[in-house]
């Protein structure tokens, strides 16, 4: 498309956008960028209407909403803020989405070149201070570069292995006029965004797998990025192989199919890490071993042989030595390597989980789900959502015990299904991607589960909920405690809580403050009717639990300990 009439670069950023399908972004304006927010006016109403915009309340959670957009809805979250504090307020959200490879665009707002490296107000070096936490960070210094660099940042955010970039928009780019030209990028030099599939490697690795008789597949967040999910499922059914999720990896394979034994990593289930350790070939697809799943690296699997299936060279060998890899799309390379297997039964394998998950069931999970008396523990409450919603919910969460508890008993029926963050472990970010979550997937219902501590890092995103009535059904579970640290202090520091004791608000009167339905619960006989009062409402909610201050996430791997080592108590 091309427009005769010159436009100013403020609108030039409002087709580029709009050129890339751009529906929702999540902002905060500010001096730097206030062109742009003024063009925004006309292209959010009337006729010229393209966009949603939503306004947050922390540039942060712009970041961490635009995340939790795009990791439901698998297109690319969009955020802007101006220049400065707004600019940095975003690392945290980039850091975020880089290491749990999220396709967010972030703009910000700079001062004008004239001034650039004067110290002028609010000016600071985003692309130098993003560059190490994105997979590309630019400046548009002229207007007649907006197109271009706009296609090329969405280009690079949703392709190969995603992940976030930033563009430094500098007010002079934003006033200037230019004749727009839509751009369209789909090259870059010296990157490669799709791997050719190396045939001898992919005719190794099925020779492995034909020979294996003890096959466990571990399955990452890459199934859902390549939107794999019915690639992995013939894959798997083809040749009996058990598999186990990454935390990321949830819902890349529903909770109830057979061949799922549950959940890797340090506080996953006891019969996929133990059997890490037995099998004869560990193939890890679209994950990257990471030191919450492997445990002491020196003891990992040396038994088995490993393929590693992945779009990124650099996690090929990165921490596990691999014998095959195949560095490719897994869309392209699990039915290449589906066709060339054969078909198997490894039933007597896949029995041999099952003593390992009642003992698990008997230890763990029963008396975390079933306990007899006593306060509300966290796992029954996630075990409520997870039955009165039939696990076809999202599953957002904030971190810390609340996550571990979260991830372990949900129930994922659906993909992309499971919004938390990952590689980085970031407080605060559950309510800012649950808002973001419920506009890249309106018609599904999203909860969010929060710990007394997370919940206040980005509290005022109440106000975005309260202003866009966002359907972000939040949990609380409140044991006064920052219960992750805690437990660590009781278990590895001899019970020296030092500084992990909350002193909490009044959550009711806050929820009154922004005029969002609440309901506490402290009895677990009122625990299913707050659960259904909680999913029945329309918009958002705020059910508060009161939780056994020392509820303790188990199983768990000691940090350095072998996977084979994982305790069941305390």
């Amino acid at each position: 498309m091309t427009i005769q009439e010159k436009i100013k670069g403020s609108e030039a950023l409002m087709l580029a956008l709009k050129d890339e399908g751009v529906k929702t972004i999540f902002g905060y304006p500010g001096g730097s960028i206030m062109p742009v927010y003024d063009a925004l006016y006309d292209y959010t109403r009337g006729e010229k209407k393209a966009f949603d915009h939503i306004l947050v309340r922390h540039e942060q959670a712009a970041a961490h909403a635009a995340e939790g957009y795009a990791r439901v809805s698998g297109e690319v979250g969009v955020c802007i803020v101006t220049s400065g504090p707004g600019a940095t307020n975003t690392l945290t959200g980039i850091a975020d989405a880089m290491m749990d490879s999220t396709p967010i665009v972030v703009i910000a707002g700079q001062v004008g070149i004239g001034v650039l490296g004067t110290d002028a107000f609010q000016e600071v070096d985003l692309v130098g201070v993003a560059q190490p936490i994105c997979k590309w960070s630019y400046q548009i210094r002229h207007a007649s570069d907006i197109a271009w660099a706009v296609s090329r940042a969405f280009y690079i955010a949703r392709s190969g292995r995603p992940g976030p970039v930033v563009l430094d928009l500098p007010r002079n780019a934003q006033v200037e006029t230019v004749d727009y030209e839509q751009k369209k990028v789909d090259f870059v030099r010296s990157y490669v965004a799709y791997p050719e599939l190396n045939q001898d490697a992919l005719q190794q690795a099925a020779a492995i797998i034909n020979q294996a008789e003890r096959p466990l597949a571990l399955v990452g967040q890459g199934i859902e990025l390549g939107n794999a999910q019915d690639e992995l499922v013939e894959f798997l059914e083809k040749a009996d192989i058990p598999a186990a999720r990454t935390m990321l990896g949830l819902s890349a394979l529903p909770s109830n199919h057979p061949l799922c034994v549950g959940m890797l990593g340090m506080h996953g289930n006891f019969a996929p890490n133990i059997k890490e350790q037995e099998c004869d070939v560990l193939i890890a697809i679209g994950m990257r071993f990471s030191d919450r799943v492997t445990g002491n690296l020196n003891t990992y699997a040396k038994q088995a042989k490993v393929i590693h299936l992945d779009i990124d060279k650099s996690e090929i060998d990165k921490n596990v030595k691999t014998t095959v890899a195949l560095v490719a799309d897994c869309k392209q390379s699990l039915p290449a390597l589906t066709r060339l297997i054969e078909k198997r039964d490894h039933c007597q394998w896949c029995e041999s989980f099952k003593p390992l998950y009642e003992r698990e069931f008997e230890r763990v999970i029963k008396p975390a789900l079933m306990p007899a008396e006593g306060p509300l523990l966290m796992g029954e409450v996630v075990n409520a959502v997870a039955q009165a919603t039939k696990g076809e919910n999202i599953t957002v969460t904030d971190v810390g015990q609340n996550q571990l508890f979260a991830t372990r008993y949900s129930q994922f029926m659906q993909k992309r299904s499971i919004v938390t963050s990952g590689g980085l472990g970031t407080m605060g970010f559950g309510v800012p991607a649950a808002v973001g979550a419920t506009f890249g997937a309106p018609d599904r219902e999203v909860v969010c589960f929060c710990g007394d501590g997370g919940f206040q890092m980005n509290i005022q995103e109440l106000g975005t909920i309260m202003e866009q009535q966002s359907p972000v059904k939040m949990v609380i579970l409140n044991n006064h405690y920052l219960g992750n640290v805690r437990q660590w202090q009781d278990m590895f520091w001899q019970r020296r809580k030092s500084f992990t004791k909350m002193l909490n608000p009044c959550y009711e009167l806050i929820a009154q403050g922004y005029g969002i339905p609440y309901t506490a619960v402290v009895d677990r006989k009122d625990l299913k009717a707050a659960v259904e009062k909680m999913l029945a409402a329309s918009g958002p909610f705020i059910l508060e639990c009161a939780i056994l201050e020392e509820d303790n996430i188990l199983p768990m791997t000691p940090p350095g300990k072998s996977v084979d080592e994982m305790q069941l108590s305390l």
